[in-house]
């Protein structure tokens, strides 16, 4: 499963970037209905940076994976 930079609007509470909302996915606007499931790596090791993960759902019903990589300030996606 390869992942792509792309640009994600994003809610956000007591963090920066802590819900994705939308994201600008081949040249259009897509909306987020729904998140299926949503997790982290890293943080505790100091070699491993902390990767927020989200599997979202789309308006559409399509399924797709996002990866927030804080230490960057980026995100990518990867179709499921």
């Amino acid at each position: 499963m390869g992942y792509r930079k792309v640009i994600v609007e994003c809610l956000s509470g007591y963090k920066a970037n802590e819900r994705p909302m939308a994201f600008l996915y081949e040249g259009r606007r897509i909306e987020i209905a729904e998140i299926l499931d949503r997790w982290c790596e890293g943080g505790i090791d100091p070699t491993r940076p902390p990767v927020d993960y989200f599997k979202v759902k789309t308006t559409d019903g399509d399924i797709f994976f996002l990866r927030y990589l804080s230490l960057f300030d980026t995100w990518s996606i990867s179709e499921k």
